[in-house]
């Protein structure tokens, strides 16, 4: 069975993020960029299923600009086989990637695609929903637990009222939640490894997909800064302030 594994190349989750002065959109320069935090425990995952004898090639695969590379290196260095990248300077909005990973699908006819379920930097949480409708294929979004057993895959996913168990035919696509596994630790061997390892790049064009953007950012704000506590001698007075000037009750 292959798997492939869509990444994406975010602002590392330990990097405070700064607005740019025209508030056009984040400051990205000079700033450490890594894998998706999410998109890691899918590496993590179909590794995994590599490892239990149920898949026998993991492919990654990002859309992006060229410093891609180092996120699919990353991602080989994990265990992945190969990686491709669609490689694109556009401002690639959630549509457009689904539209691209389902251009690679159809390239490489993959039993399962497993991404995380949301981006770090957007938060969208759209892509492998799109994807599934895209391809036609089933879903099963924030995933705690995988099980293949033969054709079908049994997802067990996070749900408001507790855990939820469900069983998909396969191919299907998954999205992971933080609680399906921990990534390893990457080593150094393993790092030398990767650069070895094939990496194919196209071209959106190649594809045959339009990755022009459909939405347009207006303006991006920082939060407001919080103002510092204050000491009320009784409940009443903050139960007063309360509804008074925070207007919360």
């Amino acid at each position: 069975m292959k798997v492939l594994v869509p990444v994406k190349r975010v602002v590392d989750y330990n990097v405070k993020v700064r607005v740019k002065s025209d508030g056009s959109g984040v400051d990205v320069a000079n700033v450490k960029m890594s894998m998706n935090p999410f998109d890691e425990i899918a590496v993590e995952e179909a590794m995994r299923l590599k490892e239990g004898g149920k898949a026998t090639e993991v492919i990654v695969v990002s859309c992006g600009v060229t410093q891609c590379q180092e996120t699919l290196r990353t991602a080989m260095a994990i265990g992945a086989d190969r990686a491709v990248l669609v490689e694109s300077d556009a401002d690639l909005q959630p549509l457009a990637v689904a539209k691209l990973i389902k251009a690679v699908v159809d390239k490489e006819q993959p039993q399962l695609v497993i991404l995380g379920k949301q981006a770090i930097d957007d938060d969208c949480n759209q892509t492998g929903q799109m994807l599934a409708a895209l391809l036609g294929w089933p879903q099963a979004t924030f995933a705690s637990r995988v099980s293949i057993e033969g054709d079908r895959v049994a997802v067990t996913r996070e749900v408001d009222g507790g855990l939820e168990t469900i069983s998909l035919a396969l191919p299907a696509v998954i999205t992971t939640d933080l609680r399906l596994n921990e990534p390893r630790y990457v080593t150094l061997p393993n790092i030398m490894k990767a650069k070895k390892k094939p990496l194919e790049t196209l071209k959106p064009a190649d594809l045959g997909v339009d990755v022009a953007p459909r939405l347009k950012t207006l303006k991006v704000s920082e939060p407001p800064k919080r103002t510092a506590g204050v000491i009320v001698p009784d409940v009443a007075t903050l139960v007063a302030k309360l509804r008074n000037e925070a207007k919360v009750i």
